[in-house]
């Protein structure tokens, strides 16, 4: 091991300055909970941002990722490999899907979403079926083509010509949507609970209108389901709640539970656009990554872990209720299962930061969702014990930024 000494100055003198990184230093983790360089334990409600779905050092994880390290890492798409094979059966037979892509991110599985999309609606109907409509405060990741679908403009802004033929509207509002599809639409791309946009639900009737409008215009309907998938809504995938099924489906961060692992499902005749060198990943599939995801898979695709969301859902909603009848901060809370959203009221608009860095001061990791929404997206198997305590260190970050 190396003695080198790394603080936070050294992130300043050596990593290109795109992120302004917590003084923290996290070290090691277990479970809920994480240690700094100081030996300052904190709780964990971030999950590494909805990816840490079973926490820090699950056994299950730890014990996959050291067998398959002892065996095969990385092979290429040259060949295939046990662990992807299991894990895409898995996938197959617990969704709708009949065929799987594996990347290492959201953004590739969006990225070959949409690239799978144009290529599936220059086959069928040609090419002039190329439109691609997405939902202001959407977010799909950070490639230029999937920022550019996302739908805000201050990620996409500032790096020249945008790739073209792309559209927005604003989420649920369904006359703003049939306004501008068309038969020369190839897909609608939409997350089934806004993430990043601000912890934002779809209207169930807006869902199912989308679906229809896209079977009445042959369009394909795209669910990003990066940040709700894998249990974080209580159900497998956020679709299954949602009561329509849609054509291409999009997984990463939980699927690895840490390790990253993204993937991309639908079904085989909008697969057969990819043939053989129309798309591909060097590490897509790598035997460690899906190891560690088939162990992941496995133990959220339980009633024990899925239910169970449900319940810790219920443990947050009735402490935040708690708290903010003594502080009267929060509008509402928002979301599904363990990705849930506190809404700043009028008076705290703009302070969402404020309260995640009183958070850390008080040894609790939390999130935001834009400047006006606190969110959490912890493990899913996080304890009573941690949610109650976590909750103690959020009221007393919650006092010091109202009390000044």
């Amino acid at each position: 091991m190396s003695n080198m000494a790394v603080t936070r100055e050294s992130f300043d003198k050596v990593m290109v300055p795109n992120y302004a990184p917590s003084e923290v230093i996290p070290v090691r983790g277990q479970g809920a909970r994480v240690w700094d360089q100081q030996d300052r334990e904190y709780i964990d409600f971030a999950g590494g941002i909805a990816v840490s779905c079973l926490g820090h050092c699950h056994p299950a994880l730890v014990g996959a990722l050291t067998e398959q390290g002892q065996k095969l890492w990385h092979v290429s798409n040259v060949m295939t490999n046990e662990p992807a094979l299991r894990l895409a059966s898995k996938m197959v037979a617990a969704t709708f899907a009949e065929k799987v892509y594996f990347c290492n991110s959201g953004a590739e599985a969006n990225e070959a979403a949409f690239k799978l999309a144009r290529r599936y609606a220059l086959e069928h109907f040609g090419e002039q079926k190329s439109q691609i409509i997405a939902f202001n405060q959407g977010f799909h990741g950070r490639t230029f083509f999937t920022v550019t679908v996302g739908g805000q403009a201050a990620y996409s802004d500032g790096f020249g010509p945008k790739p073209a033929d792309v559209e927005h509207v604003d989420y649920n509002d369904l006359d703003a949507l049939k306004a501008i599809i068309s038969d020369n639409t190839c897909a609608v791309v939409m997350e089934p609970l806004q993430g990043e946009g601000g912890v934002i639900s779809p209207d169930p009737a807006f869902v199912k209108a989308v679906r229809e409008l896209c079977d009445q215009h042959n369009a394909l309907l795209i669910f990003d389901e990066v940040q709700t998938g894998v249990g974080r809504t209580g159900d497998l995938f956020a679709y299954m709640g949602l009561g329509i099924t849609p054509d291409i489906l999009t997984s990463a961060k939980s699927l690895g539970g840490g390790f990253p692992i993204g993937a991309m499902l639908t079904r085989a005749a909008i697969a057969d656009s990819f043939k053989p060198g129309t798309h591909g990943s060097t590490y897509g599939g790598n035997p460690l990554a899906c190891a560690v995801a088939e162990a992941a898979f496995d133990a959220v695709n339980t009633d024990e872990v899925l239910h169970g969301v449900a319940e810790r859902e219920s443990w947050y909603r009735e402490g935040i209720a708690a708290i903010n009848a003594k502080y009267q901060c929060f509008s509402e809370v928002r979301g599904k299962g363990l990705l849930l959203g506190c809404v700043l009221n009028d008076q705290y608009q703009g302070q969402a930061k404020a309260f995640l860095d009183a958070a850390i001061d008080e040894q609790l990791m939390v999130l935001v969702a834009g400047a006006n929404v606190v969110r959490f997206a912890p493990s899913l198997v996080i304890s009573k014990a941690d949610v109650t305590e976590g909750l103690a260190r959020f009221e007393r970050a919650v006092a010091k930024v109202v009390n000044g």
